[in-house]
């Protein structure tokens, strides 16, 4: 998988954690392409703004220093957690085409589950019924979408809240959007015999 270009500011420590031994600025991250969860060290004098979009690729990064590491849900700070779907609205609203796409293209996952069924809010009905009306003509808009599907939830909260529920990876088996968290090792001892 590709890295991210570009992120969202979730949370600026101008002075680093509280609990951290070096007093570094420090900030974390939401990548606007695969919603990866990242903590950055800033570069002198750079003031980041929640929701402010910072370059994070391999060129010459602005307001970046370097990318300290990929964190998982369980590592965000509280306004971290406060702005993350801020974060993620903004992102989804900002490429509406890609996510409209995703309604105008997911498939079925296995013979009993489909993507559609994934999004919070949505079940069997409202995915027979989008598959369906696509079948008719592709989704022009979000408007479209929920225009031509009866009772249809807000087609962007439902991506959010998917996504929200990728980044908490609480026994996530499918990720549509989010990149999966980087797996744990197993620290164990190992027993001799």
């Amino acid at each position: 998988m590709k890295a991210e270009e570009k992120a969202l500011v979730l949370d600026y420590l101008p002075r680093g954690r509280s609990s951290g031994y070096k007093t570094e600025p420090l900030a974390q991250l939401i990548g606007t392409e695969y919603f990866t969860l990242l903590e950055v060290i800033p570069k002198k004098d750079s003031d980041l703004k929640a929701l402010e979009e910072v370059y994070v690729g391999k060129e010459n990064r602005p307001k970046i220093d370097f990318i300290k590491r990929r964190i998982a849900f369980k590592d965000l700070t509280s306004n971290s957690l406060a702005e993350l779907e801020k974060a993620v609205e903004k992102i989804v609203a900002d490429n509406k085409q890609k996510y409209l796409d995703f309604y105008n293209a997911a498939q079925s996952i296995t013979i009993k589950r489909h993507q559609l069924e994934l999004l919070p809010g949505l079940g069997k009905k409202h995915m027979l019924q989008i598959v369906s009306e696509r079948e008719k003509g592709a989704f022009e808009s979000f408007e479209d979408l929920e225009k031509r599907v009866h009772l249809m939830p807000n087609p962007i909260r439902a991506i959010v809240g998917r996504v929200v529920e990728e980044l908490e990876g609480n026994d996530v088996k499918y990720h549509l959007f989010a990149r999966p968290p980087a797996k744990e090792h197993d620290f164990r001892p190992r027993r001799r015999f």
